[in-house]
C-alpha cells in the first residue's frame, strides 16, 4: 500500500543502520518467533516503529538494542542510567548494531515501566537543571515524559523508547511528535515500541511488526493499531456489538 505522507525528514546516514543478530542460545527469548526468526533488521535514519501484541516481543528486542548500544537496562542517558536488578538482559549480548559513519552526540533510553526508577537516579546525581529545571517526581507522570523529551532530547542523538504513549495524553502525543520531527530534523534517529496508532501515524516512520510469522515491514495503514481503531471509531455501537455478543 502507497503511503500518503508527505512531511520530510532528515536524509542524515542513521547512526544504527542495522540490527544484527550474531548468536542464539537455547530457550527464552528465542522462543519468541518473531525473535526465533530475526536475522537483520535495518533501521531509518529517522524513526523505526515496533509493533505487536503483547509478548510478541517488541518490548524484549528494543530493551536487546538499547543495552547493546550502552544504555541502563531500566532506562537512562548514556552517562548514567537507573538499574535495581543485577541481572543482564539475555537478547543484549546476541546483538550487533551495524553503526554508521557518525555518531551520537546524545542518548537516551525511556522505558515507562521503570521511569520512576530513572527519576530517582536524575535527582541522586542533582542533575534537574537538564530536565526542565525541578525534580521530575514533582511532576505528573505525562508532564515527567515531556519534561525530558522537550528539555534532555538534543540533536544528534541516538533515542530509544519503550511505549512512550503509556503517561500521554492525545494532545501530549502530539506535542511528542512535533518534538521527534524537529529532533529528527536535527540529525536524530528514534527506535521506539508502541501500541499508540496516533504515534504510528509520525510521517515517514518505518514500521516493523513482530508477529507469528516473524518480523514484516507494514504501512501505517496496514497495522492492527490503525485498523481496530478505524473500526471502533467509524461504528462504535456496531464493534461494541461484537465484542459483547454471547458466543
Amino acid at each position: 500500500m502507497a503511503s500518503r505522507r508527505s512531511a520530510r525528514t532528515s536524509s542524515a546516514e542513521p547512526l544504527i543502520r542495522f540490527v544484527r543478530v550474531r548468536e542464539r542460545g537455547p530457550g527464552w527469548p528465542w522462543t519468541i518467533p518473531a525473535l526465533a526468526a530475526l536475522e537483520e533488521l535495518p533501521l531509518a535514519a529517522g524513526v523505526t516503529f515496533l509493533v505487536g501484541e503483547n509478548g510478541s516481543g517488541k518490548s524484549t528486542l528494543i530493551e536487546g538494542i538499547a543495552v547493546a548500544a550502552g544504555f541502563a537496562p531500566e532506562g537512562g542517558s548514556l552517562q548514567f542510567g537507573a538499574q535495581t536488578r543485577a541481572e543482564a538482559p539475555p537478547l543484549a549480548d546476541a546483538l550487533l548494531l551495524v553503526r554508521g559513519a557518525r555518531r551520537p552526540r546524545d542518548g537516551f533510553f525511556l522505558r515507562a515501566e521503570t521511569f520512576y526508577n530513572v527519576m530517582t537516579a536524575i535527582d541522586g546525581y542533582g542533575a534537574q537543571d537538564s530536565y526542565g529545571g525541578v525534580s521530575l517526581h514533582e511532576r505528573s507522570h505525562g508532564e515527567g515524559f515531556l519534561d525530558l523529551v522537550v528539555h534532555r532530547f538534543r540533536a544528534g542523538g541516538l533515542f530509544v523508547l519503550d511505549e512512550p504513549e503509556a503517561a500521554l495524553s492525545p494532545q501530549g502525543l502530539f506535542a511528542l511528535m512535533r518534538r521527534l520531527h524537529d529532533l529528527v530534523r536535527a540529525g536524530s534517529q528514534f527506535v521506539i515500541a508502541t501500541h499508540s496508532p496516533i504515534l504510528l501515524g509520525y510521517a515517514d516512520a518505518r514500521i516493523y511488526h513482530l508477529g507469528r510469522d516473524g518480523i514484516e515491514r507494514r504501512e501505517y495503514e496496514e497495522t492492527d493499531q490503525y485498523r481496530l481503531t478505524r473500526d471502533f471509531l467509524a461504528d462504535r455501537e456496531r464493534f461494541l456489538h461484537h465484542l459483547f455478543a454471547d458466543d
